[in-house]
């Protein structure tokens, strides 16, 4: 933490959102922010982006809006942001320093990606190309080349979007199901539920669901193995996802570890060499499971916990994110990677 600067920490204190936008964009906030970027040299100081899809809103899309990251125009706002401002490293150069084999640069930054949609290959990696930006991929292997293997939040994003019933009948009560609006509200309740539930009980429930409101049998919108392949040759870096994408902390920890390590072996046969690194589906974690996990090779995993790691202290099994949505603006993205940027953006 950077002494000298109590205005940062009481300027998004009791702030809304629309106003933390308008103080982040602010020039009083720039000449604050560029000064703590000027005097950030810590070496042991990581901070993780995650973003999911990059795509433009899409009117009757088949994916669930609520993974969609930024637009592509944004996207290539926040990389030249990065770019010109931090030192976006490589998660070999990340799992290199947590070795002790070298050190990271001051203002280090880590890109990440969830669930390997199409569109990081069509929109995402060409812009990171463009400015030689590193990046990984995590990969919830069970999905490439399973068309028939869908994510269970587009599956109830689509089958509320093509209801032709008024309502239906939820342990939460009936929702309706009368305007695209309240389509939309209600997949967003029942995804809420869903991650209430044990894992099985939550299969049970999505299935229950989209079989009566009549679910569209479309592909997952995950990259083929060819399609992974290609991007590793290009440079991404692969990482383990588990195989079927389940919240970790609703199962048990021996099936949702085996998850995990299948997850990298799948990696290993299909791609060769990679890092022994992996993400939580939705950032789920118990003790019991990251206990489990210390006992097999993987040896750095990434929650969704928001915050900046130092790699000084930070249990590598338990390495914070940064979540990244639609309303990150560059100046929202700036306050974020500061030092203070939790407390800034409450």
């Amino acid at each position: 933490m950077i002494a000298g600067c109590p205005p940062l920490r009481s300027m998004f204190s009791a702030a809304s959102k629309l106003a933390q936008a308008r103080l982040a964009s602010s020039g009083a906030f720039s000449h604050l922010a560029t000064m703590l970027e000027r005097r950030e040299l810590r070496t042991h100081l990581l901070r993780v982006l995650t973003y999911h899809r990059v795509a433009d809103v899409e009117e009757g899309s088949d994916f669930c809006p609520s993974l969609r990251s930024a637009s592509p125009d944004g996207f290539r706002e926040h990389v030249e942001f990065l770019m010109e401002h931090y030192n976006v490293v490589s998660m070999e150069h990340v799992y290199a320093a947590c070795r002790g084999e070298t050190e990271l640069p001051p203002r280090a930054v880590l890109i990440t990606f969830d669930d390997a949609y199409h569109d990081f290959a069509e929109q995402a990696w060409p812009i990171l190309q463009q400015f030689a930006a590193p990046v990984t991929l995590f990969v919830p292997t069970a999905y490439p080349d399973n068309p028939s293997l869908v994510f269970w939040w587009d599956r109830l994003h689509r089958a509320c979007r093509a209801a032709d019933q008024p309502t239906v009948a939820t342990p939460l009560g009936p929702l309706s199901l009368s305007s695209p609006q309240q389509r939309a509200q209600a997949c967003e309740q029942l995804c809420s539920y869903v991650k209430t539930l044990e894992h099985g009980a939550a299969s049970d429930f999505v299935n229950k669901i989209c079989d009566e409101l009549g679910e569209p049998r479309l592909g997952n919108g995950v990259l083929g193995w060819d399609a992974l392949r290609e991007l590793a040759r290009e440079g991404v870096t692969l990482g383990a996802h588990t195989r079927t994408h389940p919240l970790m902390n609703r199962m048990r920890a021996g099936p949702a570890v085996t998850e995990a390590v299948e997850s990298l072996r799948d990696l290993e046969r299909e791609i060769g060499h990679v890092l022994p690194v992996f993400a939580y589906p939705g950032g789920a974690m118990d003790p019991e499971v990251i206990a489990q996990l210390r006992k097999t090779s993987i040896e750095l995993a990434f929650s969704t916990q928001r915050g900046q790691n130092d790699l000084r202290v930070t249990d590598r099994l338990q390495l914070g994110r940064i979540h990244i949505g639609p309303s990150t603006t560059v100046p929202i993205l700036r306050a974020k990677l500061l030092a203070y940027g939790r407390n800034m953006l409450r």
